[in-house]
């Protein structure tokens, strides 16, 4: 049973809580060590907040996911972990690690609570709305960055990246969006209601704009960042950032695959590859030059 439990709280999405270590890596701190220890507490509790958030949204969609091909195997669903339980342990974990953060920074916590309510009303109400939904989980990403600054003094990061993350987040979700259509075709509508709201042409249409205007923010603030005046290293890397949205582009149109990103991230070798070089080539720029 607490093998089930594990399961139900997706420890392989941890992954998308990375990006509260962008204040960190883009303010130039990621060598200061209380800064450090401070978001990666942070990061641990955002994992446990989205943890909570994923066994709740599990127990109320435990009826819907026992018909879906994937999802019937999750332990809720597939009864592995009892509902009441389940709902215990959502419940132990969100007000946890809610009194945790007040613990760690009173502003952080309401960074987190923020995200833990909004979460709450995308799993009960706002999954089920076109288009929204997909703003809804972008959102959830920004929030994750906005929860990094609260955690160590800023002074040089950018709000270009709060509007990159924005974008990166419409291209994952409107990319999961594809993938879920593409692998239920006329059966999703009974899987996830808000799919009836969407057609692979015009997720296509959504995934070209939002990843054309990713590369061009992405570069404008390699070339416009304020904390480097001058300096255009930076713009180095955007052949790294460019590779990795055609990759994953690639892996949902042509491979089938996508409705989990974290899955991608976490196996396919080339789009790692893509992620370290990007990463490095950040950090020596950042750090070295």
């Amino acid at each position: 049973m607490l093998s089930a439990l594990l399961k139900s709280m997706r420890p392989r999405q941890w992954t998308k809580n990375a990006f509260l270590f962008a204040a960190l890596v883009f303010d130039g701190k990621l060598f200061h060590p209380s800064d450090l220890l401070y978001t990666l507490a942070g990061f641990g509790l955002f994992c446990i907040i989205s943890s909570a958030v994923y066994i709740i949204n599990d127990s109320l969609d435990y009826r819907s996911d026992r018909l879906h091909p994937v999802k019937k195997r999750r332990p809720i669903a597939s009864g592995a972990l009892p509902l009441p339980l389940a709902v215990l342990a959502g419940i132990v974990l969100s007000l946890g690690a809610l009194a945790a953060a007040y613990f760690l920074r009173w502003q952080f916590a309401l960074t987190v609570l923020a995200y833990f309510l909004l979460m709450l009303a995308y799993s009960k109400w706002l999954k089920h709305l076109p288009i929204l939904d997909v703003l809804i989980l972008a959102a959830g990403f920004v929030l994750r960055v906005h929860a990094g600054t609260t955690l160590i003094v800023v002074e040089r990061f950018s709000p270009w990246l709060y509007v990159l993350m924005t974008l990166l987040a419409l291209y994952l979700g409107f990319g999961k969006r594809r993938a879920e259509l593409a692998l239920l075709a006329e059966d999703a509508t009974n899987h996830r209601k808000v799919l009836d709201g969407y057609t692979i042409p015009l997720l296509d249409q959504f995934i070209t704009i939002v990843s054309g205007t990713t590369i061009v923010a992405y570069s404008l603030y390699t070339f416009f960042r304020p904390e480097a005046p001058g300096n255009h290293a930076l713009m180095l890397t955007i052949p790294f950032v460019v590779y990795a949205i055609f990759r994953y582009l690639y892996l949902v149109q042509v491979k089938k695959i996508g409705g989990e990103p974290e899955e991608i991230l976490l196996s396919d070798r080339p789009f790692q590859v893509g992620i370290i070089l990007w990463m490095a080539a950040v950090v020596i720029i950042f750090y070295l030059l």
